[in-house]
C-alpha cells in the first residue's frame, strides 16, 4: 500500500471508534438539542491556535498596564463556552487550509490541499453554506482578509481537487449564487497566462454580482444592491488586503467589511456569515510575531461586530471563533530570556515583514544600500540598534548583542547576494535560519521575536489542537474536546439541514 493510503485507513479506523474510555463521542449530543440558530457566524483565524490567542491577549494586557504584567481578553475569549478541536487530516497531523476548511465546512476528512472532495477526487462535499442556502433559504456572506477564492473561503462553496485551480475556484463562487463576497482580490481572474480566460469579474458581472472595488462604493452597498463582490481599494501582498499592522488611517479592516455584511445580509429568514483572518496564517509562516497579533487583534474586533448583533438578537443568533490549524509552532518564551518576557519590544515594530520587503529591501538590492544604512531602517521600523547608538543604554532590550549582530549582518549579505529562494535549493542550515523568506526580513523578526521572549519552530503549520468559542443558540454543544469535524454536525443538527 501507499503511505497515504495507509494513513488514510488508519485515520478512519480511528474516527470509527465512536466511545473513549465510556465517553460518548464528541458531537453525538447534537441530535438532542431543540435550539436553531437563525444567524450564525463562524469566525476563523487561518493559523491561529492558543499561542496566537494568548500572545496577543498578553501582549495587549502588557502594552496597557503602567508596569507588571497583566493581560488582556480578547472579545471571544469571554463566550460562555469553549472548546478544543482536532485538526488532523487524511494527509497529515500537521494539515492544511483546504482540508481543515473542508472538514470545518462538510464534516469530512481529506487530503490537504484539496477542497470538498473525497480522497479519492471524484466524490464533492456540500457545505453548510451550501445546504442553508438551498434548504433554508439563507442569506450567504463570506469575507476573508485574503483572496476571497483562497483555501479557506473557497472550502464553503468550491470542490475543487487542488486549492490552486483558483480561475475554477472562481466559476464556483459565481455559481454559488452567495449573496455577499468581500476581502482581497480574486487570484488568477482571467485563469493560467497560456491560456487566458474570460475575466471572473465580468462572468460575475453577467451572473448579476455588483463587483466593487472602491471603498466609497462599499459604503454606499445596500440590501437592496442585490449580490455583492467587495474587493479591498487597498490591496497589499498577493493581492489581500493589507497586514492590520500595515493599513492606513481610514483604510477599511476586517471588521467593517463584517458590519457592511450584516447590514446587507440581515433579513427575517436567516443567514450564515463565514469570517476569514487570514493574514494570521501568513505571518505566523514568516515568523513575523508582531503582524500575526495585530490581525489576531483585527479578527476580535471583527467578533466585537457579530456581538452586537447577538446583543439585538440573543435567543435567534450563534458565534463561533475557531481556528483551522494552528502556524508556525508559536511559543511564549525562548532559551534566551529563560522564564522572562518583554512583550512591549513588539511596540517598536511598526511595519509588516511584508511591506518591508517591498517598501525597503527592494531598494536596497536596487541601490545596493550599505549595510549601515540598513541598519538605521531596522531601527526606525523595529527598534534594535547596536550598542554604540545614542539610544543604547544598559536596560535596552533591543540592543543587538555581538552574536545577533553577526546573524543580521550574514542575513544581510544573503539578501543582497541571492535573496529568496526555494527549499530545494538550499541547505539544510540556510533554510532553519531563513526559510523561502527574504533573509534579511526574517532574521529582523526572528531577532525582535527572541528578545521579546517568544519563539517560532516552523515555517509551516503544526498538528496543536484549536479552540471553540462558542455564544448563542446552541453554545453547549461546542464544549468539550473533539474532531474538527463535529463543528460542521453540530451546526448541521442545530439548523436541521441533511
Amino acid at each position: 500500500m501507499k503511505k497515504k493510503q495507509i494513513t488514510a485507513m488508519l485515520l478512519s479506523m480511528c474516527m470509527a471508534i465512536p466511545v473513549i474510555a465510556g465517553i460518548p463521542a464528541a458531537g453525538t449530543e447534537a441530535k438532542e438539542t431543540t435550539a436553531s440558530p437563525k444567524y450564525i457566524f463562524l469566525f476563523i483565524g487561518d493559523g491561529m491556535s492558543y499561542p496566537q490567542i494568548q500572545t496577543t491577549a498578553d501582549y495587549l494586557g502588557t502594552t496597557a498596564s503602567d508596569g507588571g504584567i497583566e493581560t488582556s481578553a480578547l472579545s471571544f475569549m469571554n463566550f460562555p463556552i469553549a472548546g478544543s478541536a482536532q485538526t488532523f487530516d487524511s494527509t497529515s497531523f500537521a494539515p492544511d487550509s483546504a482540508s481543515t476548511a473542508t472538514s470545518i465546512a462538510t464534516g469530512n476528512k481529506t487530503y490537504s490541499g484539496t477542497i470538498n472532495m473525497d480522497t479519492t477526487m471524484t466524490i464533492p462535499f456540500e457545505t453548510i453554506a451550501e445546504k442553508l442556502k438551498a434548504q433554508k433559504d439563507y442569506k450567504i456572506g463570506i469575507v476573508t482578509s485574503v483572496n476571497i477564492n483562497h483555501a479557506t473561503p473557497a472550502a464553503f462553496y468550491a470542490h475543487q481537487a487542488s486549492r490552486n485551480n483558483y480561475y475554477d475556484i472562481s466559476m464556483e463562487l459565481v455559481e454559488s449564487g452567495f449573496d455577499y463576497f468581500a476581502g482581497g482580490a480574486l487570484l488568477s481572474p482571467t485563469g493560467k497566462e497560456d491560456d487566458p480566460q474570460e475575466d471572473a469579474y465580468e462572468v460575475a458581472e453577467g451572473a448579476g454580482y455588483k463587483v466593487i472595488k472602491t471603498q466609497d462604493e462599499a459604503e454606499a452597498l445596500t440590501a437592496e444592491d442585490g449580490k455583492a463582490i467587495v474587493v479591498a481599494e487597498t490591496l497589499a501582498d498577493s493581492s489581500a488586503m493589507s497586514y492590520n499592522l500595515d493599513a492606513a488611517e481610514g483604510e477599511w479592516r476586517l471588521k467593517d467589511y463584517v458590519d457592511k455584511g450584516i447590514e446587507v445580509l440581515d433579513n427575517e429568514t436567516g443567514f450564515f456569515m463565514m469570517v476569514e483572518g487570514g493574514k494570521i496564517d501568513w505571518a505566523c509562516h514568516a515568523n513575523d510575531a508582531g503582524a500575526a497579533i495585530y490581525d489576531t487583534q483585527a479578527l476580535s474586533e471583527a467578533v466585537e461586530s457579530a456581538v452586537e448583533f447577538y446583543n439585538e438578537h440573543p435567543d435567534e443568533t450563534l458565534i463561533l471563533v475557531t481556528g483551522d490549524h494552528e502556524t508556525g509552532g508559536l511559543t511564549i518564551g525562548f532559551a534566551g530570556t529563560d522564564y522572562d518576557t518583554y512583550l512591549t519590544n513588539l511596540t517598536n515594530q511598526k511595519i509588516s515583514y511584508a511591506k518591508y520587503d517591498s517598501d525597503y529591501v527592494a531598494g536596497y538590492k536596487e541601490n545596493q544600500t550599505s549595510f549601515e544604512d540598513v541598519l538605521k531602517d531596522i531601527k526606525e521600523n523595529f527598534g534594535l540598534m547596536t550598542a554604540d547608538d545614542p539610544d543604547a543604554d544598559e536596560e535596552s532590550k533591543l540592543v543587538l548583542t555581538d552574536y545577533e549582530y553577526g546573524k543580521l549582518e550574514d542575513a544581510y549579505n544573503r539578501t543582497m547576494e541571492t535573496g529568496t529562494a526555494g527549499k530545494s535549493d538550499m541547505s539544510q542550515e540556510e533554510y532553519v535560519l531563513y526559510g523561502t523568506y527574504e533573509p534579511l526580513t526574517v532574521t529582523i523578526t526572528h531577532i525582535l521575536n527572541n528578545k521579546s521572549g517568544i519563539n517560532f519552530s516552523s515555517y509551516a503549520h503544526t498538528g496543536l489542537p484549536v479552540p471553540v468559542f462558542a455564544m448563542g443558540a446552541g453554545q453547549d454543544l461546542f464544549e468539550g474536546y473533539y474532531d474538527n469535524t463535529d463543528i460542521y454536525n453540530n451546526m448541521a443538527a442545530l439548523t436541521g439541514v441533511e
